[in-house]
């Protein structure tokens, strides 16, 4: 974290920020315009020209969709894969025959080789219909064999499990715990190495496997035995692919869920799992850091499947919210639900444009996109349930009720319902909303971190040398980068050409330069403490969130209108802005004028049962034993 101070730590913390510290990517090869504005730099450069996508590559996305969109219309119950919990066997036939797990497998191997525009494309449109059969395709080549293979395997290891893939063989990650969920310290599924070093057995459990009870293949993150680093013995988490047909993998228990209700997670139990050396990813410890390094890529399907989401919220609001009248006159027409359509159709377009931005990122290999992938899943996830919970509002009881619900008695079946049920999942799946805000602050005050050293953490000083050295090199940094985050930038008519939407770039400009200021601050103020005021760090990364949606936003506009005859889009951009400017004015003010401690120091009351007498004349609660929240032995 952020100014970590460690020397108050208990043993387990510090052993848990070891382990995370040790996975993260510690160099920044490739420029970073989220990064920057931490730093309180405002690179147009990095955000302009938006990273479209070319005309073949569209070409070849268009006829992927106009083939895919048959398909479910004439294949995909979504009503009926939620009501009986199952994919059917033909769908999945068909999205194999379909190629479309082989989307992001190269074509060398038999795959489609789509890039991740065109593969997110892809995820939207069916997220947009059956939140279940988006995870199934979506788990399997994001973060299932697929994706980490492509990026940290072999050769010999492509030239066999990719051909599989591509063919239709499912995929499935292992990773979570019961007792290892967001702390990855706390993996205890072992893989122990033979005498003559040729396999690892593994043993151990793992939760909430995604696609794990279907799967053909699973990544499987494993502690090796521990190794002496720099005088310290150290955690090993390694990655292995097993393939589900060995011998000792045992399906526990199938999980079931408020949506997404036809995915295949549950336990799985490994006993005395006897996995070759060369099935290894990456290297023996280097687990954590291919997981880490392959959710940069792979969250991305998250925003996908929320802007596809969002877009089909606007669509249904649209239909009836012209359709439905009340005290006599569309329900769109008055204010209360105006005011709703407005901030659902320019927030759907300002999701939009975040996503392809990163995507085209992550097709371009120009820049390091761990922060961009973050941020966009974090901002279209939370957008995203404001959109959908908005839309149930508008269609009122209609909303709430079930789309067969409403088919069975003659009316448009708007699957709002299960959509808010599939969506919920978003804001805690690869990364929960707190936990994506505690990574992008990690990753974000990296250079700090480089530049204060031991001056933020008494217990990695090293003597008198290190200290004074450390000093000199954060005063030469700071005592030119403070003063320039004051100097207002840009010339006047430096964003011209973005015409309406000039004035909210130049904004964004001067906010990254208090953002930054007000991050010194804070370390100033906090000093190592810093590390325990999440709420503050939230609200840090949120204003850097709306700068980052807003410049993507006026990028992705100018473009739309520049280059595919949509002038229109700076209407939905211009009003997107308005609304993000408003939400970093007050999380900006709240930096400083806050309930934070006092909000703490009543929830440690409430945990201490100071107010216990509040849960009185309700039904009694079952407390928890030792033991529960693990999964029994068998």
């Amino acid at each position: 974290m952020a100014m970590i101070d460690t020397s108050k730590m208990s043993k387990g913390k510090q052993e848990a920020l070891e382990v995370s510290e040790a996975a993260r990517q510690a160099e920044w090869t490739q420029p970073s315009f989220a990064a920057e504005i931490f730093m309180g730099k405002f690179r147009e450069k990095l955000i302009w020209p938006y990273p479209a996508q070319s005309a073949e590559d569209r070409k070849i996305g268009d006829e992927l969709l106009v083939k895919l969109e048959d398909f479910l219309k004439k294949n995909v119950d979504a009503d009926a894969i939620d009501r009986e919990q199952e994919v059917p066997d033909k769908v999945l036939k068909g999205l194999a025959e379909l190629g479309l797990f082989g989307m992001k497998i190269p074509k060398k191997y038999g795959g489609m080789g789509l890039s991740q525009v065109n593969y997110n494309r892809a995820i939207a449109l069916i997220g947009s219909h059956c939140g279940s059969t988006a995870v199934w395709l979506s788990a399997h080549q994001s973060i299932g064999v697929p994706q980490p293979l492509l990026m940290f395997g072999t050769e010999e290891q492509k030239a066999k499990w990719f051909p599989m893939f591509a063919k239709g063989a499912i995929s499935g990650f292992a990773l979570t715990e019961s007792e290892a969920g967001s702390d990855p310290a706390k993996v205890s599924l072992t893989a122990t190495p033979s005498a003559d070093g040729k396999y690892f057995t593994l043993n151990g459990e793992k939760l909430w496997c995604t696609n794990g009870l279907v799967a053909d293949v699973l990544v499987v993150m494993a502690r090796t035995p521990d190794r002496e680093i720099r005088g310290k013995m150290r955690k090993q988490i390694t990655a292995f692919i097993v393939e589900k047909k060995t011998a000792g993998i045992e399906n526990v228990n199938r999980c079931r869920f408020m949506g997404i209700r036809a995915i295949q997670n549950g336990v799985i139990r490994f006993t005395n799992v006897k996995v070759p050396r060369e099935n290894m990813l990456s290297g023996e410890g280097q687990g954590l850091k291919l997981a880490l390094v392959t959710l940069n890529t792979g969250r991305l399907t998250l925003p996908a499947a929320s802007t596809g989401t969002a877009k089909m919220c606007v669509a249904i609001t649209r239909r009836w919210a012209n359709h439905r009248v009340q005290w006599g006159e569309p329900i769109g027409r008055h204010d209360a639900v105006a005011q709703k359509i407005a901030a659902m159709a320019s927030t759907t377009f300002a999701m939009e444009a975040v996503t392809y931005y990163v995507s085209g990122l992550a097709d371009s290999h120009t820049a390091d996109i761990r922060l961009e992938a973050a941020m966009a899943k974090l901002f279209a996830s939370e957008a995203g349930w404001k959109i959908i919970d908005d839309t149930l509002q508008v269609m009122g009881g209609r909303g709430y009720e079930t789309a067969e619900s409403l088919r069975a008695r003659g009316e448009a079946g708007y699957p709002v319902e299960r959509m808010m049920r599939d969506h919920r999942i978003n804001r805690i799946i690869e990364g929960s909303s707190e936990i994506m805000r505690l990574f992008i602050i990690r990753e974000a005050m990296d250079k700090h971190m480089k530049m204060a050293g031991s001056l933020v953490n008494p217990k990695a000083a090293g003597g008198i040398g290190t200290l004074f050295k450390d000093l000199l090199k954060a005063g030469m940094f700071y005592s030119l980068w403070y003063p320039a985050r004051w100097i207002p930038r840009g010339l006047p008519g430096t964003f011209g050409k973005y015409g309406k939407l000039a004035k909210h770039m130049q904004w964004a400009q001067n906010q990254s330069n208090k953002l930054g200021r007000n991050l010194f601050h804070l370390m100033a103020l906090n000093g190592p403490g810093l590390e325990k005021r999440q709420a503050i760090l939230a609200r840090v990364v949120d204003i850097a969130v709306d700068l980052f949606a807003v410049a993507c936003t006026c990028s992705f506009a100018r473009h739309m209108s520049e280059h595919e005859n949509r002038a229109d889009s700076v209407e939905l951009a211009d009003q997107f802005c308005l609304q993000a400017r408003r939400r970093v004015k007050a999380a900006s003010k709240s930096l400083w004028s806050h309930d934070d401690k006092r909000h703490y120091s009543l929830a440690q009351k409430v945990l201490a049962g100071d107010f216990i007498w509040l849960e009185k004349g309700v039904m009694p609660v079952a407390d928890l034993k030792p033991g529960q929240g693990t999964v029994p032995p068998r």
